[in-house]
């Protein structure tokens, strides 16, 4: 969610209940609708503590989530560039193919695997080319001991790198599960409900504005928060972009011309296969 549509959302939910305060104020007695204000605002904060407690718990688990897919984004990058040079030792006959495969791979996480994040169907999907990389190896039947060495690294990269890819991908079709949204919105529109009771024609409308705009700026506040945490990638402040894999890309770009690999790549610069 974008900040501009946040803030909309935030202006229409005071503004509806400020209005709805004032609209209540005008047959409200003198003192508000409770007897005993102090007792009514003992149980209100209950009520507020509650939801505060429950909302910071949401909160921690999808902060929990949205920082192991920022983190497995960067490893997912960061192991791609660890193979190429990996590849480096493989048989002479297999470098250049293992190299712009995993170049493919990159530009397939950074042009379609993020786009699909987005959208919350990346977990539909399975990157082509790493059963790519998956078939070339198998083809690869080392002999000297530094590729043999380079062979078993390659297994245990590879495992790295699925591992990162799952962690990327969790997030992005959300973990909240919906009882908790359930819970929240329950127990936040028990907090506005029990705000109205608060009413009193006694006090100023300003005062009476402040009160209840100031309690629902929180609380909506609060579920948006949770909302951008729930949804790391979708588009908005604070989601996650492919930085690291288009500096993975950068980086291996430079690698291949230290490396002198001239070999064409298989693929387009979005991943698609060229033939």
């Amino acid at each position: 969610m974008s900040l501009a549509w946040g803030l909309v959302i935030l202006v229409v939910a005071d503004a509806i209940a400020i209005g709805a305060m004032l609209l209540v104020r005008r047959r409200a007695p003198e003192g508000s609708f409770f007897a005993d204000g102090d007792r009514a605002s003992g149980v209100f904060g209950v009520l507020a503590t509650g939801f505060s407690i429950f909302a910071g718990f949401v909160i921690f688990l999808a902060f929990t989530s949205y920082d192991a897919s920022r983190s497995g984004a960067e490893s997912e990058a960061l192991v791609v560039e660890q193979q190429f040079e990996t590849a480096q030792f493989m048989p002479a006959e297999f470098r250049d193919r293992l190299s712009g495969e995993l170049v493919c791979y990159a530009r397939y996480v950074v042009e379609q695997s993020w786009p699909r994040m987005r959208a919350g169907t990346a977990g539909d999907s399975l990157n082509p080319w790493s059963v790519a990389l998956f078939h070339s190896l198998r083809s690869i039947e080392p002999k000297t001991a530094a590729e043999q060495a380079a062979y078993g690294k390659w297994l245990d990269q590879t495992t790295d790198r699925e591992e990162a890819r799952r962690d990327r991908v969790h997030g992005a079709t959300g973990i909240t599960p919906t009882p908790l949204w359930i819970v929240l919105f329950l127990t936040a529109g028990i907090l506005f409900a029990y705000m109205l009771f608060f009413a009193d024609s006694g006090e100023r409308a300003k005062s009476q504005a402040m009160l209840m705009g100031s309690a629902v700026t929180m609380v909506v506040a609060t579920l948006l928060a949770i909302h951008a945490l729930d949804n790391p990638y979708r588009a908005g402040v604070g989601s996650i972009q492919p930085v690291a894999m288009e500096r993975a890309l950068r980086i291996l770009s430079e690698e291949r011309a230290a490396v002198k690999d001239r070999a064409q790549v298989p693929c387009d610069e979005n991943g698609a296969p060229t033939s």
